[in-house]
């Protein structure tokens, strides 16, 4: 599959992601938040087998779809749900620190099902390796449902949105309205917003890891190995949110800073070990997400948690897309080693309004 064709099927599942991202959001503010997650898991699946039963484009692109609308129904879900449960525990400084650990653990997950992909490959060929996806996503959505169903940390009021002789079409446009209303007018919530969209968006050029190891003259066994290297900075990157979490905005601006520079030295380098670069450059990377969701929902003060975090989750996916465009209007062009240096440029504008936004107040790490 051409480059151009791989970066189309990347902006369908982004566009499809974004598409359902807050309307999902709205939903989880009204339902069972445990619902949508568990749901997340079969539509995941069915995405996943998808690509096996019909290995075309048309087949990849409507996996994909399934694909992005699993994760439209996680984004803002599972932050919204592990918030409220600390906030009825009065415990929310926990947050940065366990939402790290959750993201870390999802990411031992994926570098040992990276790590497993090539012996998964030679035993039983991409068959193996999907049927084997499909059946770890059916159990995300059983261990889903062992999650404690949170309160709500607040609730508006019966004007508006939680009148229960209102049609739930009602309730939900007022939920709706809520959270996009607070994400407009709340100028802490709008630019924390706009630093972790940014921060999680620009993460998208982690799809291109890949191709940059074949430019590298990895082969194609040693190309899964150089992809586990990044995860593995991810990894402690998340782990270590908790930690990070009191850094002043000079620090943090600074983290920021060298996650671009470390991601783009080890791209440009040409040589596989340069992928400890890019390691070290993503794990700082994730760190200062994590952290930005972190402030982001203390500073959030309506009922429609999951409605602005979804809307962080749909405007990193439009930075997503941008990436994924630009990555396929410049690869007939330029290599794809030097496209990874390019897209990592905008980090350096996200550090400087980390340096200007970021909240004087810390959250305090546990």
């Amino acid at each position: 599959m051409s480059a151009t064709a791989l970066s189309s099927l990347f902006v369908i599942w982004s566009v499809t992601s974004f598409l359902f991202d807050v309307p999902s959001g709205a939903w989880a503010d009204l339902v069972d938040r445990r619902f949508l997650l568990v749901l997340s898991g079969p539509v995941c699946a069915a995405g996943f087998a998808t690509w096996i039963v019909w290995p075309t484009y048309p087949g990849f692109a409507l996996g994909f779809v399934l694909w992005g609308l699993s994760s439209a129904l996680m984004s803002g879900t599972f932050e919204a749900l592990l918030y409220d449960e600390l906030a009825s525990r009065d415990a929310t400084a926990d947050y940065a620190g366990l939402y790290g650990w959750a993201n870390a653990a999802a990411m031992a997950a994926n570098l040992v099902a990276t790590a497993a992909a090539a012996p998964l490959y030679d035993w039983g060929g991409y068959a193996a390796v999907g049927w084997v996806s499909v059946a770890v996503a059916l159990v995300h959505g059983l261990l889903a449902w062992s999650l404690p169903a949170a309160p709500r940390s607040e609730t508006a009021d019966d004007t508006k949105v939680v009148d229960g002789d209102r049609s739930f079409a009602r309730r939900y446009a007022a939920m709706l309205r809520e959270g996009l209303g607070e994400a407009a007018t709340s100028r802490p919530v709008r630019r924390l917003l706009v630093i972790a969209a940014a921060l999680y968006g620009l993460t998208a050029y982690d799809e291109y890891f890949g191709l940059v190891a074949r430019e590298a003259g990895a082969l194609t066994r040693q190309v899964p190995l150089l992809v586990a290297v990044t995860v593995a900075g991810q990894l402690i990157g998340t782990a270590l949110a908790g930690r990070s979490a009191n850094l002043s905005r000079r620090a943090m601006s600074m983290v920021v800073a060298c996650s671009g520079l470390f991601i783009a030295a080890g791209a440009l380098s040409g040589h596989p070990l340069g992928f400890v670069a890019i390691a070290v450059g993503y794990g700082l990377t994730e760190n200062a997400a994590v952290v930005a969701d972190a402030k982001l929902q203390d500073a959030i003060a309506g009922p429609a948690r999951a409605t602005v975090t979804s809307l962080s989750g749909f405007s990193a996916e439009v930075v997503a897309v941008v990436i994924f465009a630009t990555v396929a209007a410049g690869s007939s062009w330029v290599a794809f080693s030097t496209l990874l240096a390019v897209v990592t440029l905008p980090v350096f504008g996200v550090a400087i309004a980390v340096r200007s936004w970021w909240p004087n107040t810390d959250v305090q790490a546990r």
